[in-house]
């Protein structure tokens, strides 16, 4: 049983900790000399080797009721999904045991510890024809993943359980380890002299995930509960967000070719004009997103982009 050897550190548990947000959570509290950690994850190893972890499926049950009764956590970060937004309409089954049932099983024995659960959801419970949205606006998710995602928020909500909701959209920035984001994506390929085919009829307002790291950092200090909407501060279709990164790290436009979301054949349908709007949490939680260009020097200095 891993027990505190300061009762006065806060327990956090960050569930989905080799995500891209996972990642830039651990790190973040790991200079945290107030709390102790455990991060966990599906992968056998943590990509953060500091830090100790633990193997988790979040699917199955008595894995979860472990984790959570060994540690016996203050706060719960759930950063852990199925985000293969195609993948979850030809894999329904396990889109719902992940992003539903996972949620279910965390839910149920953060209950049984009196734990706040933070649990990040997406714009795509939306569907896209009347962006951007605030925590108010009316639900309807048009894809197997949307519907995931509200399926997991009304979860929790009935569990019982101390919970808040992030809703948050396209989020990128310096996570170190595995797949590239969508700005390292625009830039190793352009550099590399791909053509690269970007729509233009998806509007957003792309999230850097250390403004989501702060948010929540902010959403467990204050104990806040309920739902808020993080994204970034400019509201831009995918296509101007990639010319945006073309001109910063001065790489070839005319590589980018625009086209119409319609013209990709994917399996789930879009969300086009969504993009989130932050006021709720900008006036209780001060939250204040950077600007695209200030994010974009921040990951050329660290990732030496």
């Amino acid at each position: 049983m891993i027990l505190s050897k300061d009762f006065l550190k806060k327990r956090i548990l960050i569930v989905g900790s080799n995500g891209m947000l996972g990642q830039r959570l651990t790190e973040y509290y790991l200079r945290n000399e107030k709390v102790e950690l455990l991060a966990s994850s599906a992968e056998d190893e943590s990509f953060i080797k500091e830090v100790e972890y633990r193997k988790i499926d979040i699917t199955n049950k008595d894995e979860v009721k472990k984790l959570i009764n060994d540690f016996y956590p203050d706060v719960i970060i759930n950063a852990a999904a199925y985000t293969n937004v195609d993948g979850c309409e030809t894999n329904k089954e396990l889109a719902w045991n992940i992003n539903v049932n996972g949620v279910a099983n965390l839910a149920h024995y953060a209950w049984t510890c009196d734990a706040h659960i933070v649990h990040i959801s997406s714009d795509y419970v939306f569907d896209g024809e009347n962006g951007p949205y605030s925590e108010t606006d009316r639900v309807h998710p048009i894809s197997y993943y949307g519907r995931t995602k509200l399926a997991s928020e009304n979860t929790l909500k009935g569990s019982g359980v101390f919970a808040t909701i992030i809703r948050t959209n396209v989020l990128y920035g310096p996570a170190k380890y595995g797949r590239p984001d969508f700005v390292k994506w625009v830039v190793n390929s352009l550099r590399e002299n791909k053509t690269i085919r970007i729509v233009t009829d998806q509007i957003n307002n792309p999230t850097y995930i250390d403004d989501l790291v702060s948010a929540i950092s902010k959403i467990v200090e204050y104990k806040k509960e309920g739902l808020y909407h993080i994204g970034g501060k400019e509201f831009l279709s995918r296509f101007d967000f990639t010319i945006r990164i073309a001109d910063f790290f001065e790489l070839n436009k005319d590589l980018i070719v625009p086209i119409k979301t319609a013209e990709l054949n994917q399996d789930a349908p879009r969300p086009l004009k969504s993009g989130l709007l932050t006021l709720k949490a900008e006036a209780e939680l001060g939250y204040s997103p950077r600007e695209l260009e200030e994010t974009f020097l921040l990951m050329q200095k660290e990732l030496n982009l």
